[in-house]
């Protein structure tokens, strides 16, 4: 199924200026007007949920609940096990755990930067559905029948907050919670470039509705399991650069995967190996995932826009942070990624 067809969608993103600042308000009165409209939703967001992904989904979740609206949240994927503190986590439906058998005319897609990212949840949507796009990723291209886009927000989770805000209800603890994590999973700990002083400010606000900041902080950035260090062991061994170490690169194959017992979640992070060493400006992390399948995940220093090179593959992101998905042998994939970054740098 195509994107879902709507309303001529809304600025895209919000910039300075009143304008800018009534264009943002009427995007989330919009958003609001979608779901007070509407009943029996689902809330969807991107194959292989991050932090920010499921924390958004729950954050839609615990709205539409405190609306009185009936709603179901799906996922292709699995919830992350370490995310299973948080409030609804063991609500959201899996393909694992059971594909609803129905459609919905509903949709509330959340961090998904295009249409393609839902995956199989597109099976769930109505020939005439009706969708409700929320996210923060530039190559976003406003899919929605309604669009509540910020490029420049941290997080999906950080847009939900002024939703939820705008909304009649109250946050309490278990909101707060989710928006956090989705946050500081997507800041890095609160220490990447997109850690604005609005990012700040709304964590000072949910910390005081009973977030429990070093807790989190712990559990989702510190705490490794065992699957995951056999895991990085297996891929630092191979780690990789270009003759003049501006590119460096690892890859995980589906060996490794079952012979260390590590799961999705556990390849969180393993890209920042590579990319943290100095004088590298980009790095990337190839997932090999069939024999003629890969993933790639980069990040960049900030030179090279690796949402663009993304883009050349069918796949997006942000400017330091992007992946795609390259069909094509495990030797063949890294060397066009690692040549098309090559390029990228030659140009800046």
């Amino acid at each position: 199924m195509s994107a879902p067809k709507g309303n001529v969608p809304l600025t895209k993103a919000a910039g300075g200026g009143d304008a800018a600042l009534s264009s943002w308000a009427e995007q989330l009165a919009s958003a609001l007007r979608f779901i007070r409209e509407r009943d029996d939703f689902l809330v969807v967001s991107h194959v292989q949920p991050d932090g920010d992904a499921i924390s958004s989904t729950i954050a839609i979740g615990w709205l539409l609940e405190r609306l009185g609206k009936t709603h179901t949240m799906y996922n292709d994927g699995p919830v992350p096990s370490r995310l299973g503190y948080l409030w609804g986590s063991d609500r959201i439906r899996t393909l694992a755990s059971g594909k609803p058998d129905r459609t919905y005319q509903s949709i509330i897609a959340v961090d998904c930067a295009d249409f393609s990212r839902v995956g199989g949840a597109k099976d769930l949507f109505a020939p005439d559905a009706e969708l409700l796009n929320i996210d923060h990723h530039p190559t976003n291209d406003a899919f929605g029948a309604a669009n509540l886009l910020r490029f420049d927000a941290a997080a999906t989770a950080e847009i939900l907050y002024e939703l939820l805000e705008a909304s009649p209800v109250e946050l309490d603890a278990d909101a707060a919670t989710a928006l956090y994590t989705g946050m500081l999973t997507d800041t890095g700990g609160f220490r990447y470039s997109n850690t604005s002083p609005l990012v700040l400010a709304i964590a000072s606000k949910l910390v005081a509705l009973g977030v429990n900041g070093p807790e989190l902080a712990e559990l989702l950035l510190e705490r490794m399991t065992m699957p995951q260090m056999l895991l990085v062991q297996r891929a630092l061994a191979r780690l990789t650069f270009s003759p003049d170490q501006r590119i460096g690169w690892l890859w995980v194959t589906p060996e490794d995967m079952q012979e260390t017992g590590a799961q999705s979640e556990d390849l969180e992070g393993l890209v920042n190996y590579p990319r943290n060493i100095e004088g590298v400006e980009v790095g990337l992390l190839f997932k090999q995932v069939g024999d003629g399948a890969v993933k790639i995940s980069m990040r960049s220093a900030g030179r090279v826009n690796v949402a663009a090179v993304a883009q050349r593959f069918g796949g997006g992101g942000h400017i330091r942070a992007a992946g795609c998905r390259v069909a094509a042998p495990l030797p063949e994939a890294i060397s066009q990624a690692v040549e098309a970054i090559r390029e990228a740098l030659d140009q800046v």
